[in-house]
């Protein structure tokens, strides 16, 4: 498995359906994000079990990201005909509803083999990817096809990174919003330490 992190995001062109249900077929990764943070996140098919959850986990908190300025992006293989149907199938009959992001059809697998998170039986892992404002990659997490991922664990990455950006301190074990950050040396470290290290 690749480690994308500190490289740039692979871009990419492909059909999608919009949040706003409008149907795509030249999607691109980079002008859509240009200058904004991203989350790319991967699942293995539509109609399926696990991913359902994580779609609708996500768009719950697409506010959430939205208020962060972060551009939400889900990709499988199925195609973009296949992500509307299950657009416009009811959460109560096993679909995700209008969900408020873009959903791209990587039909041609070429998109999760980029991203290096293809499994052995040609759907995608549950990858995620924050990306930043430059287009790097800054945080992934890989999880295997039965586990699901926790969608408030990527916003406390963002969280975490826009408060590095903005402080320049690092960001310790467990910090989230309104925690304190610490310098990265060793005075910093000393100082972070002595009055968490019980809290850690």
């Amino acid at each position: 498995m690749g480690v994308l992190v500190g490289k740039p995001a692979p871009d990419f062109t492909a059909p999608a359906v919009l949040g706003t249900g409008e149907i795509v077929d030249d999607f691109n990764l980079s002008a859509t994000i240009k200058g904004k943070k991203a989350v790319v996140f991967f699942y293995p098919l539509d109609f399926t079990f696990v991913c359902p959850s994580e779609l609708l986990a996500h768009n719950s908190r697409l506010a959430e990201f939205q208020k962060r300025g972060v551009e939400v992006i889900g990709v499988s293989i199925d195609s973009h005909w296949t992500h509307n149907a299950w657009r416009n199938t009811p959460v109560e009959n096993g679909g995700i509803g209008a969900v408020g992001f873009t959903l791209v059809a990587d039909i041609t697998h070429a998109i999760c083999q980029a991203y290096d998170v293809e499994s052995a039986g040609g759907v995608a892992f549950r990858g995620s990817f924050l990306i930043d404002e430059d287009g790097l990659v800054r945080h992934q997490v890989v999880n295997d096809l039965p586990l699901g991922r926790n969608v408030d664990e990527m916003l406390r990455m963002v969280d975490a990174l826009a408060f590095n950006q903005e402080h320049g301190e690092v960001c310790p074990a467990g910090w989230k919003e309104g925690d304190a950050g610490m310098s990265a040396n060793p005075e910093g470290v000393a100082a972070y330490l002595s009055a968490n290290a019980s809290k850690l």
